[in-house]
């Protein structure tokens, strides 16, 4: 019986849209769009609103929206909630599903997203860096097949401080090594290159059912620093594929649009510049809530102003003469309110403007009340004009909530504190509850995890004095840690509490960091916390901790390596400093201090198999083989599926020559993972040196399967296919492992090998000289010129001088390995040996 009837939000929403006056040509024009076909002239794709805070932006908005559901629309709305795009995409989705149009494909990724991206820092951390003999394809596709080549450009986290190509190449491609596939690299460094493109197939989806689908993106002024571009491109190019023709976008912010970036489509576009409500609009919203009176509309013009919001408000009232009209400034807020004469619903329309959002249960820790009345308040609340429903919550207007606090805060300071420090409690009691049973090192990549601490923060700066800057300024450590983005809301709070409290130094502190932030990214921000943030010794550790994580990601190694000393005397029971160090070392080629520094963090924390693996691998790379096996071994015993660790000890059987033991260690990888490319590339080098090539072909073939645009596996194919006799498919895969990432040295040495199989001596030559830039002090670039001298001799039949070269290998080439001069040598006198007119048929 019950089902008929609709539900409070309902009624809520229809008497604010009956009571929706004005902005009659706005909604006009906007219904009309809706009536025209997209191929008309005359149909506009993009409505941009905007104008000063109060004028009634988002009511005009969300009153759009409710024209476009009545058109038959989908519609999705996005504020600032939303804090990147990858956020906003989450918002659109969830949205679409409660309209009963699930993006299932879109949904995956972006749960894949938000895993891959806490997966990153592991990956890195743990990645190889460059082999102190020469890598081998397999390995390089952790240690040097970058994707700058495919011009990913960091976009998010802490990845955004990267400081240019070359450096991130060396970074970006330990992901590639950690992750499946290329999709999953992209997840965590370009997420948009992925996501978009499923978007708008999504979008495209839905249209053939849905004669209209309307994206709504408020608080522009907010998002539009990381929206307006991604938005520009998807409406203007085809970058990311074609967006359907039926898809209408409003966006809704306080400044006008970037000319210089929307210019040319101006055609397309319908500008919406909203001022204060027309003496006749502002007349006839009150004429409508019954207020006619002339004296009393003039004294409601005057006090507001004409502001929408406050006109609606003060019209709720119903006023009968001038003096019942209160005055809607901060010093005023108790006649302001005058026109509800319920002491309890005044008392709780400001108790609720205390918290920055609402719903019932943070609305009932606010009002302090029993439950039923507090359903009972928060529902009269809801109807208020003042108050907002947006995406997943609710909040006053800035225009209404800035003078409610101001008054409760100088009318009652005593009452102030204890009520923030009430919400402060409430929201630490919610957090303590999404920590349990949850490992600590999971919290800070839970989105709600991170709303509920930040907004115990907010209360508890508001609490103040004294100011629990310490604290915050170690979660802005964690939260910098996570990203630019995340860090970008922690350093907005500290602004808003500033100016909630009027307080100038969480204020400053805030304000100093948006502007790092906007300068130099997370580093820059790390900056200011160290300089002014009043952490602790720990806290200080940290912050120097991650600024090292940065510039390590970025290539900056010695500045990397500065910042982990920094950490590690101030908190000398740091193991992530540790570690971190002995990655950066490592990196430098140091491996003896890595090692030193993993028996440290091995000694912080025993019977890790992480710690364990790490130090195994750093001593394997110092020559220390048997260390290496013990450490891989105890490893493994903890964690008998620790693929990385599994892998790592196959390359102390390849330094041992015991090939057998190394193909089973990468047989039980690629078992445990087996749609991991780089375990698979692995396990195809070493069936190469096991001669077993067709095995080791089948290996890079699924590979590519897998991801079709992975590198090192092209190039570990190609040097299989020449090894086998097809130089002309070597070379393709080859070319193509350089087209993907050209600055892939491994790559360029096999081409320049098979350039010389082919005859190509000047292409060789050019292979070699491109080696020479990348790293001027490798012997491989010199190992390809002396291949070319050498074809260029066995040309000229030069018996005499290649004889003379063989002979003086020691003191000419001193730069290459011995055991690579021997093999020469050999191969010279076989060259010398044979027949004179047989020479030249061999490969030199």
């Amino acid at each position: 019986m019950g089902s008929t009837r609709p539900s409070m939000q309902e009624l809520i929403g229809r008497r604010r849209r009956a009571g929706f006056v004005g902005r009659v040509d706005e909604r006009a024009a906007f219904r009309r769009n809706l009536a025209l076909p997209a191929e008309d002239e005359r149909h506009r794709f993009l409505f941009h609103v905007h104008g000063d805070a109060g004028v009634g932006k988002s009511f005009l908005v969300r009153e759009l929206e409710q024209i476009a559901r009545e058109a038959g629309a989908l519609t999705a709305y996005v504020d600032e909630d939303a804090a990147g795009v990858p956020e906003a995409m989450a918002a659109m989705a969830r949205q679409f599903a409660r309209q009963g149009r699930r993006f299932k494909e879109l949904e995956r990724l972006l749960a894949a997203h938000r895993e891959r991206r806490h997966e990153a820092e592991a990956a890195l951390v743990m990645g190889d860096p460059a082999e102190p003999d020469g890598p081998s394809a397999g390995s390089l596709a952790m240690a040097r097949a970058g994707l700058v080549g495919l011009g990913m450009v960091p976009v998010a986290g802490a990845f955004a401080a990267a400081l240019d190509a070359d450096r991130l190449a060396q970074g970006a491609d330990r992901l590639r090594a950690r992750f499946r596939s290329q999709e999953d690299v992209q997840l965590v460094l370009s997420p948009e290159r992925i996501l978009t493109p499923v978007l708008l197939a999504e979008l495209a989806a839905v249209a053939e059912t849905a004669p209209w689908i309307v994206l709504l993106l408020d608080t522009y002024e907010r998002t539009g620093p990381f929206l307006d571009r991604w938005l520009h491109e998807v409406m203007t190019t085809d970058r990311y594929g074609a967006l359907p023709a039926d898809v209408v976008v409003v966006t809704s912010g306080q400044h006008p649009f970037d000319t210089a970036r929307w210019g040319g489509f101006a055609d397309f576009m319908t500008d919406m510049p909203l001022g204060p409500f027309t003496d006749a609009e502002a007349r006839g919203l009150l004429a409508d809530k019954g207020v006619r009176d002339e004296p009393v509309v003039a004294e409601v013009l005057r006090l507001t102003g004409g502001l929408p919001v406050l006109v609606s408000t003060l019209a709720e009232s119903g006023p009968v003469g001038p003096g019942d009209v209160g005055d809607p400034s901060a010093t005023a807020v108790d006649r302001f309110l005058k026109w509800e004469r319920d002491p309890v619903r005044r008392a709780a329309a400001l108790a609720g403007a205390l918290p920055r959002q609402l719903d019932e249960d943070v609305f009932r820790t606010a009002v302090d009340c029993p439950e039923d009345d507090a359903r009972s308040l928060f529902a009269w609340l809801m109807a208020m004009p003042f108050v907002s429903e947006r995406v997943e919550r609710v909040q006053y207007h800035d225009v209404v909530r800035a003078p409610m606090l101001r008054v409760q805060r100088l009318r009652s300071p005593r009452w102030w504190r204890e009520s923030h420090t009430r919400l402060a409690e409430a929201f630490g009691n919610w957090r303590a509850e999404a920590e349990r049973d949850r490992d600590p090192d999971e919290w800070w990549s839970d989105e709600r995890w991170r709303e509920l601490r930040l907004a115990e923060s907010y209360h508890l700066l508001c609490a103040g004095p004294p100011f629990p800057l310490p604290a915050v300024s170690r979660d802005l450590v964690d939260a910098c840690f996570e990203g630019e983005a995340v860090a970008r809301r922690w350093a907005q709070t500290l602004v808003q509490a500033g100016e909630d409290t009027e307080a100038r130094k969480p204020g400053a502190l805030g304000s100093d960091l948006l502007a790092a932030l906007d300068q130099g990214g997370v580093l820059e921000a790390l900056g200011v916390l160290l300089a002014k943030g009043s952490l602790d010794a720990r806290g200080r550790a940290e912050a120097y901790r991650v600024r090292g994580v940065v510039l390590g990601k970025a290539g900056e190694f010695a500045a990397a390596l500065n910042q982990f000393d920094h950490a590690v005397e101030l908190d000398p029971a740091s193991a992530t400093a540790y570690e971190g160090r002995a990655a950066t070392r490592a990196n430098r080629r140091d491996y003896a201090g890595a090692v030193t520094d993993m028996d440290r963090v091995v000694r912080l924390a025993p019977d890790t198999a992480r710690a364990l693996a790490m130090r195994g691998d750093y001593r394997r790379m110092s020559g220390d083989f048997d260390a290496a096996m013990s450490d891989l071994d105890r490893a493994l015993d903890l964690d008998p599926q620790f693929v990385w660790a599994l892998v790592r000890r196959a390359r102390v059987w390849r330094a041992r020559g015991d090939h057998e033991r190394r193909l089973a260690d990468l047989d039980r990888a690629a078992a445990l993972e087996p749609d991991l490319p780089w375990v698979l590339c692995e396990r195809g080098d070493a069936m190469v040196h096991a001669g077993r090539h067709e095995a080791a072909l089948a290996d890079y073939d699924h590979a590519l399967v897998l991801d079709d645009e992975y590198a090192s596996a092209y190039a570990s194919r190609g040097a299989c296919r020449r090894t086998v006799g097809q130089p002309d498919r070597a070379l393709a895969d080859l070319d193509r492992a350089l087209e993907l990432n050209p600055r892939y040295y491994w790559a360029l040495w096999q081409r320049a090998g098979t350039y010389l199989v082919l005859g190509s001596l000047e292409r060789a030559s050019a292979d070699a000289e491109r080696m020479r830039a990348l790293d001027p002090d490798h012997w491989q670039a010199r190992h390809v010129a002396l291949g070319v001298h050498v074809q260029q001799l066995v040309n000229d039949e030069s018996w005499d001088r290649l004889a003379r070269l063989r002979d003086g290998l020691d003191t000419t080439h001193p730069e290459l390995p011995a055991a690579e001069r021997a093999d020469i040598a050999e191969r010279l006198t076989e060259l010398l040996g044979s027949p004179p007119g047989e020479r030249h048929e061999l490969d030199p």
